[in-house]
Parts: structure tokens; C-alpha cells; sequence
């Protein structure tokens, strides 16, 4: 009997002790879980390769993005085709939050006007999270070119080149190449773009010298412009800019059309929660009115304004109208 009574005891703590280690086990793992969802970064898409200037300003904001999202953010370069590349990796991403597309105007306003099947449509499939800049595009000439403003470069170009001559351009169709187009016209040069893929490659051919000229946004020009590697001679816009106050505006030398501000901003796919896309705003606006934050993108050439997602919406859509206007007007057939 009493052996009995101690058989049946030990059974039942053997249970105990193991449902006590199932409880145990189930707590861990789901603490685990926890953490391991905590930690999984936000990958931050940018359409031009490394070493440019829209991945300069993509990893001083990731630096920032951070501390303030608590959770780690990397880069990653999806570069081709203007920035076709990264738009469609984030169309197929899963709408969580954790995938996002830092993009200039060129990906999201003006490849679906000039681009018949860009492989994605802004208006459906994303959403804007938030700007953070606007900027200008400009002309530059490199060292080995001696003109110190667009007067002289049309001079050189007519007395060296027969009024011929090649410009560099970020990506095919895009405004840098619209803006080629059009400088050829009033000055009645034969220029022709030169398409790269992305500003990087173009900046290393003119530092070398194989191109004379180039265009591109302010940022990606600042660094070498300082440097005295380069020179930037017209910047796009309605007023010159700050860190370049000595440059004139192409308005200022008669050529007009150019004074809509392109800007940047972050997309997600569509169909991110609205509480998720309020998060990543937040976390954007407190990063961009961090002082070292604006003092940095400043120095690269953009004007530092941070824009809600209705904001940054708006500007797009307006921004998309007024270069749809344009591109009618050049004559361009979308390709």
C-alpha cells in the first residue's frame, strides 16, 4: 500500500516538473521571438549606387533612424534604370514598416511620364511616409574645361568643338536631360546627353576629364565643388543657393522653365498601416531637426525642411503635372 502511494506521488510531480519546464520553455521562446522582432532592421532602399549623393544623404539619415526607431537601418543599393530597380523591390515588399525607398523626383515623378511600363505606379503602389528636402539641379564643368560660367562654356564649346559637345546626365530621361536638351536650343549647340547609371560613375569620368561637362543635383556636385575639382556654373530654381550664393540661377540667364524644386522623401509599399507610417513620420521629422542632421544635408546643397506625408504628396503630385507639362512640350515620346 504504501509503496503503492509513492509510485503514484512521483508520477505527479514528474508531471509537475515537466509541465512546470513546458511553461518555462514556451515563456523563453516567446521572449525570444519578442526580441528577435525588436531587433529586425528597416531596410532603406536608394536606386543609385554607392558613392553618390543621394547615398550620402541615405546614410546620414539611416545613422540617425536608428536611435529613433530603436532599431537598426541599412542601406541598400538597388541601383539601374533611374532608380526602376529600387521602386520595384519596394512595390514587392511585404507592407510591414520595414522596408522603405529613399527617393528624389526622378523615380517617383518623372520616370512614369517618360517610361511606358516603369513596373510600378507611384499613386498605387505607395505610400509617402515623409520629406525631408527639396534641392536644385545644376550644370558643371570639370577641370579640365576652362569656363567659369555658362557664357564661357558656350564660347569654348563654339570655338573648340564646332558648337559640339557631350554632357553627362545621372540617368536617361530624366531631368538633367531635359535640361541638356534645352540649354542646346538657346544656344544653338549640337549637345548630347550621356546617360549613367546613377551620378557616381559620372563624377569619376569628369574628375578624370573624359567629360567636359555634367549635370546632376546640387548634392552630388558640393563635395568636388569645394574641392576646386570642379565647378558648378547655374543651379536650377527660383533663387540661388545658399552654399552656392556665388552661381547664378538659369532663370537669372534667360533660361526659364526650371524653378520647380525637386525634392526627397521616404515611401513605403502601399498598404502600410496607417499607425506604422505615423511612426516612421515621427521618427523622420525628430531626425531631421536634429542641428548635426540639417548642418549635414545643408552642406550637401538641399534646403532641410521636413514635410508630412500629405506634404510630401502634394508637392509630388504638383511636381508630376508641372514636368508633364514640359516633356509634352519638348516633344519627347515616352520610351
Amino acid at each position: 500500500m504504501l509503496l503503492t502511494r509513492l509510485l503514484a506521488a512521483t508520477r505527479r510531480l514528474s508531471r509537475n516538473l515537466c509541465g512546470a519546464s513546458l511553461i518555462l520553455l514556451t515563456l523563453l521562446t516567446m521572449g525570444a521571438g519578442a526580441a528577435s522582432a525588436q531587433t529586425v532592421p528597416v531596410r532603406l532602399l536608394v536606386g543609385f549606387p554607392a558613392g553618390g549623393g543621394t547615398d550620402a544623404i541615405a546614410r546620414t539619415l539611416a545613422d540617425k533612424l536608428k536611435d529613433a526607431l530603436g532599431t537598426p537601418v541599412v542601406v541598400d543599393n538597388k541601383a539601374g534604370a533611374g532608380g526602376q530597380i529600387a521602386a520595384q523591390t519596394l512595390k514587392a515588399a511585404v507592407a510591414d514598416g520595414n522596408t522603405l525607398f529613399l527617393s528624389h523626383d526622378h523615380t517617383i515623378s518623372i520616370l512614369p511620364l517618360v517610361t511606358k511600363n516603369p513596373g510600378f505606379d507611384p499613386a498605387r503602389d505607395f505610400v509617402a511616409v515623409g520629406g525631408f528636402a527639396t534641392f536644385v539641379n545644376a550644370l558643371a564643368v570639370s577641370s579640365g574645361t576652362p569656363a567659369k560660367s555658362l557664357d564661357a562654356y558656350v564660347a569654348w564649346l563654339r570655338s573648340t568643338a564646332a558648337g559640339k559637345g557631350t554632357v553627362g546626365v545621372p540617368a536617361p530621361a530624366s531631368v538633367p536631360e531635359f535640361l541638356v536638351k534645352m540649354i542646346g536650343q538657346k544656344y544653338q549647340l549640337d549637345l548630347q546627353a550621356a546617360p549613367y547609371r546613377g551620378s557616381a560613375p559620372m563624377m569619376a569620368d569628369m574628375l578624370g576629364n573624359q567629360i567636359a561637362a555634367g549635370t546632376g543635383s546640387v548634392p552630388d556636385f558640393m563635395e568636388n565643388h569645394k574641392a576646386g575639382k570642379l565647378r558648378v556654373i547655374a543651379v536650377m530654381g527660383r533663387s540661388r543657393q545658399a552654399a552656392l550664393p556665388d552661381v547664378p540661377t538659369f532663370a537669372e540667364l534667360g533660361l526659364a522653365g526650371f524653378e520647380e524644386l525637386p525634392y526627397y522623401g521616404l515611401f513605403a509599399p502601399a498598404g502600410t498601416p496607417p499607425a506604422t507610417v505615423e511612426r516612421l513620420s515621427a521618427a523622420l521629422a525628430k531626425v531631421v531637426a536634429l542641428p548635426e542632421v540639417r548642418e549635414r544635408l545643408t552642406a550637401m546643397g538641399l534646403t532641410v525642411a521636413y514635410m508630412t506625408a500629405e506634404q510630401l504628396s502634394a508637392r509630388e503630385q504638383a511636381y508630376s503635372r508641372s514636368w508633364a507639362r514640359i516633356i509634352q512640350a519638348s516633344g519627347f515620346v515616352a520610351q
